[in-house]
């Protein structure tokens, strides 16, 4: 199978694409910094929802267990929950990777432009490996972690009878 060659983020010159060549590409840039705003703000939102959707789960679990009504839902609760931590773990996991990629694209759009402001930014954050800035990705995804040993330990105990 043929190798594809790798696409061009610029594939015109100002030359060959006209006089509004500089304030298109601005434009794009503009755009595509504010696509990556975007999928930070979704990243936020689903957190909140599924923050919420495990304290639900967690006091259900509560709930289920204290009353008489205890079988198999001081199982299922749990499973539940660590399916759904899972899953939480996992949107984490790809809204980093997507991220990821639309900075390596912003810091090379940069390249074109008269500041390349996040790219600065980015090795003035030690690129997220120094003491000025650890990316909240980074911690963020501990918190399904967390949940789904918790989620482990409560059908653990539920299994083995300790919980009534």
């Amino acid at each position: 199978m043929a190798e594809h060659p790798a696409p061009k983020l610029i594939r015109h010159t100002a030359e060959s694409y006209g006089v509004t060549f500089r304030a298109d590409l601005f434009e794009q840039y503009k755009l595509y910094v504010e696509s990556a705003e975007k999928i930070s703000e979704r990243r936020v939102a689903a957190n909140n929802y599924l923050l919420t959707v495990n304290a639900f789960l967690v006091t259900l679990y509560g709930l289920v267990a204290a009353s008489r009504f205890n079988t198999f839902w001081v199982i299922l609760v749990p499973v539940a929950g660590f399916l759904v931590a899972l899953t939480w773990h996992r949107i984490i996991t790809s809204y980093r990777d997507l991220n990821t990629v639309k900075f390596k694209v912003i810091h090379e759009l940069e390249q074109e432009m008269p500041a390349a402001l996040y790219d600065y930014e980015w090795h003035k954050a030690e690129e997220g490996r120094g003491k000025a800035y650890h990316p909240l990705s980074h911690l963020e995804r501990w918190i399904p972690i967390i949940f789904i040993v918790l989620y482990v330990l409560l059908a653990a105990l539920s299994a083995m009878g300790l919980v009534n």
